[in-house]
């Protein structure tokens, strides 16, 4: 039944609201570089404030399905007061067709690490909040972004959900990256910020049936390749394993969770990922 108080006009206005600002939302470019895009979902609780609501960054694998990612955390958004935002970073963006280039960090002269960070500064900017750290899952590809996002900003986070990364980046001060972190600060130009990390609620999660090696296994001449490219494992569940190994000797606690007959699956990765958000959020929020 329609309210007469409400004009036409501001009932419009309120449905394109409802249907483009709030939940399951449309795909928007990001504005500080048209070639990067997002969606979100953004509970109504996004409309009291004095509520807090935090953020979580759901991150697409090497198939791009943004918006799987997105829906496959609406429910945890809904029920836990959070925005869900999930990116795309879509293959060849440089016109090479390359589609490993969010993976590494760096592309040419784009910083994936800062594209994101200005993605989450926009969307802060148009809901009247501020994200001043968040929450990162990525799986697959997105694996790959996410503890690599630990290394070079783990002041932002306030919990990290690693997985089933094919290739993963050990924090080993006796190879250069992408191997290890030998050569971190001349890269990138900062110090790895270990203490911070130490203080991440880390989470990592594999399918002990994500077995296929194919697409995993670095080869002589690929453009990955260097020496120790394969020394972390053949298999995913292995790979992961040693990432969690690396990060408990330089004493970051990891949270790990083999999931017993799941194969690269990332739909069934996120509820474990969940699982731990929530309990990081309960504590984060009775802290004040």
């Amino acid at each position: 039944m329609s309210n007469p108080d409400i004009s036409p006009e501001d009932a419009a206005l309120r449905a394109a609201k409802n249907v483009y600002h709030l939940g399951a939302t449309t795909v928007y470019s990001h504005h500080e570089d048209s070639r990067f895009a997002y969606t979100l979902y953004v509970p109504e609780a996004i409309e009291d404030s004095n509520r807090p609501v935090d953020l979580v960054v759901s991150l697409h694998g090497s198939t791009r399905a943004m918006e799987i990612y997105r829906n496959g955390f609406a429910e945890f958004g809904r029920w836990n007061d959070c925005v869900i935002l999930s990116p795309l970073f879509p293959v060849g963006v440089l016109g090479d067709g390359n589609g490993d280039g969010y993976k590494q960090m760096v592309e040419g002269d784009i910083r994936y690490d800062q594209v994101l960070l200005d993605m989450i500064a926009s969307v802060g900017k148009r809901y009247g909040r501020r994200f001043d750290t968040f929450a990162l899952f990525g799986y697959s590809g997105g694996g790959q972004f996410t503890h690599r996002f630990c290394y070079l900003h783990p002041e932002k986070l306030w919990a990290a959900s690693i997985g089933a990364p094919g290739s993963v980046t050990l924090l080993d001060a006796d190879q250069d990256w992408w191997v290890g972190v030998r050569d971190f600060a001349t890269r990138f130009g900062k110090p790895l910020n270990l203490p911070a990390l130490q203080q991440l609620p880390v989470h990592m999660v594999v399918g002990d049936s994500d077995l296929e090696t194919w697409e995993i296994t670095h080869r002589e001449g690929g453009k990955h390749f260097m020496p120790g490219a394969n020394a972390a494992g053949r298999t995913r569940p292995e790979r992961l394993a040693s990432l969690k190994a690396s990060f408990e000797a330089a004493g970051v606690q990891v949270h790990f969770d083999l999931l017993p007959n799941v194969a690269h699956q990332g739909i069934k990765a996120m509820p474990a990922a969940q699982d731990f958000f929530a309990k990081v959020l309960r504590h984060k929020r009775s802290l004040g």
